[in-house]
């Protein structure tokens, strides 16, 4: 028996939600193939906003992530009035310490005595650093939990534990899905599969392992850090429950589960490097995901080989901030074939031989 939809997105991290969210807002019917969101790349983030911070030069790549972040506050604001459950959204600022001072300059370089007095605790090793007030976090598992409650409340079809192992066609045109519970057949199909993505389609997608850890911030005493610190080794990021989440590794291993010794110790020993109180707080949890990567680092989104297949995929560490914009761009593109933001130079076709 095939089962038939109008859409059909296949993936079940806060890429497919989010894309799925805005389908519905704008009147479209959709149904989500999910696999396993524990696996999701979601697991393997920290929820940073940081197109600053990362020091993305400028680019098309830039100019989304901006865009993303500037859209955030009220894309949250929205979801947490449908669900009654809060996603953390902070505007807390992203300090990046620095090391040495040699060949830093800009409008956002700190010196020695500032970014020591904005931050108290900070390793004496540091000289400097980048102040970015505009970058911000979100609770990455918080916004998972928001995201699949909105889609439960506007009556979006889940359907966990489908895998989908092949995307049948002729020609230029998708015909089904066959899933491990079936064929499945759509007008339209949306692939977010994450790093799973070469599996299905020949698109250079391929993971990118990530160990995380955090540790608890004892109850008795002041939040000990009030913004994130993004360091040349390591981040970390405070939540205001007095977790302290740190991370992470990124190892081309394949789907090579678990964490590690070398992981984790390289994990402890950066953050303790770079602030050093965390050698005081007691680890909560040590845990591990996949980041979908693509050569250059830049999601493909939009078109695909298949007149009615479009693609969300490729996202590598910024899935997360990336989620208001690519599902508003998506959606808008396969209801409309248009776009809020240009989408070519995330066309699949570039990485073309």
């Amino acid at each position: 028996m095939t089962e038939k939809r109008d859409i059909l997105i296949v993936g079940g991290g806060v890429i497919s939600f989010a894309i799925a969210l805005e389908l519905t807002r704008q009147g479209a019917s959709v149904t989500i193939l999910c696999r396993d969101a524990a696996q999701a790349a979601t697991q393997a983030a920290a929820g940073m906003l940081a197109p600053q911070a990362e020091m993305i030069p400028p680019s098309p790549m830039l100019e989304l992530c901006l865009h993303s972040r500037s859209l955030y506050p009220a894309w949250v604001h929205q979801l947490e009035a449908l669900t009654g459950l809060s996603a953390g959204y902070w505007a807390c600022g992203i300090l990046a310490p620095k090391y040495g001072e040699t060949g830093h300059t800009g409008e956002h370089w700190i010196g020695r005595e500032e970014i020591h007095a904005r931050q108290p605790g900070l390793s004496a090793e540091v000289m400097g650093g980048y102040w970015f007030p505009k970058d911000a976090q979100v609770d990455n598992r918080a916004l998972a939990k928001v995201l699949w409650a909105a889609a439960q409340k506007l009556g979006i079809e889940i359907r966990s534990g489908v895998t989908v192992d092949l995307v049948a066609h002729r020609e230029a045109t998708v015909t089904h899905l066959h899933t491990n519970q079936g064929d499945w057949q759509a007008e339209h199909y949306i692939l977010a599969t994450g790093a799973w993505s070469e599996d299905l389609l020949p698109v250079p997608v391929f993971p990118r392992k990530g160990q995380m850890l955090s540790v608890q911030a004892p109850a008795d005493a002041t939040l000990p850090l009030q913004q994130v610190l993004y360091g040349d080794e390591i981040y970390i990021v405070p939540r205001r429950d007095r977790r302290i989440v740190i991370g992470a590794t990124s190892e081309s291993v394949g789907f090579t589960a678990g964490n590690t010794p070398p992981g984790i110790e390289h994990l402890q020993s950066a953050a303790t490097r770079l602030y050093p109180e965390l050698k005081r707080f007691p680890v909560q949890e040590t845990w591990w995901g996949f980041r979908p990567a693509t050569p250059d680092e830049s999601p493909i989104l939009g078109e695909s080989p298949y007149r009615n297949l479009t693609l969300a995929v490729g996202h590598y560490r910024n899935g997360i901030l990336l989620a208001p914009v690519t599902g508003c761009a998506i959606a808008q593109w396969v209801l409309n074939r248009t776009a809020i933001v240009p989408l070519d130079a995330f066309h699949w076709s570039r990485f073309r031989p």
